[in-house]
């Protein structure tokens, strides 16, 4: 009896040794590999999140391309957002190509004034559906700037390069309106993002592991 409480102790601590080194390995940062166009998923919120993140696809090149788009279920303004950015994007080169671009949906992790007890099953149930999502999309990078949705998100990309199916980078930029604290997603995915980027010297003070490029949007 004594024996194989040791032998299941011991192969215990050789999975979690084995899932700590494929943790590290995944969130280890690499070269960058040049490649002639990435798959970008982008995850919209509602309000400023969407204007912000629009704000940063401006300046992206057709490279990355396609584009998948995460929004809410209820969310139906970001979807209106995303369709006219692409519009005028097309608009603005109609000799690029047909531009291709999805909008997928996934439930919210959190409304509004949502209980905190409550918000933990819902971020769960949107993680469970976020998943298969993510493994169909599988792209090379998300990018993100804090709405709930985003953590469900993010972690199902980086279940994709635990289980080595794919490296995907995530890229989160905090919103222009967090100035002294990270909000509740940007505390979560600080340390789980290839690349933390701040738009305020004082939140580079206090995360010093994060990147400071100015304003950004």
């Amino acid at each position: 009896m004594g024996g194989a409480l040791i032998l299941v102790a011991a192969a215990g601590a050789l999975a979690l040794l084995l899932l700590a080194v494929r943790l590290w390995v995944v969130l280890s940062p690499r070269a960058p590999v040049p490649r002639r166009s990435l798959s970008l998923l982008v995850v919209a919120g509602s309000g400023g999140h969407t204007t912000e993140i629009l704000r940063l696809l401006e300046n992206l090149s057709n490279a990355y391309s396609p584009r998948h788009y995460i929004v809410a279920d209820t969310d139906e303004m970001s979807t209106h957002k995303i369709n006219s950015f692409e519009q005028i994007r097309a608009d603005r080169n109609p000799s690029a190509t047909f531009p291709e671009y999805y909008v997928h949906r996934i439930p919210r992790s959190r409304e509004v004034q949502q209980s905190w007890l409550s918000s933990v099953l819902t971020t769960l149930y949107s993680m469970w559906l976020s998943f298969p999502l993510t493994y169909r999309v599988k792209p090379d990078l998300v990018l993100c700037n804090g709405p709930g949705t985003c953590v469900p998100i993010c972690i199902s990309a980086l279940l994709l390069g635990i289980l080595g199916i794919k490296k995907v980078i995530i890229v989160y930029v905090e919103s222009i309106c967090r100035v002294e604290h990270l909000s509740l997603s940007g505390k979560i995915l600080f340390h789980l993002s290839d690349y933390f980027i701040v738009q305020w010297p004082t939140l580079k003070e206090k995360y010093p592991k994060s990147v400071y490029l100015g304003r950004i949007v």
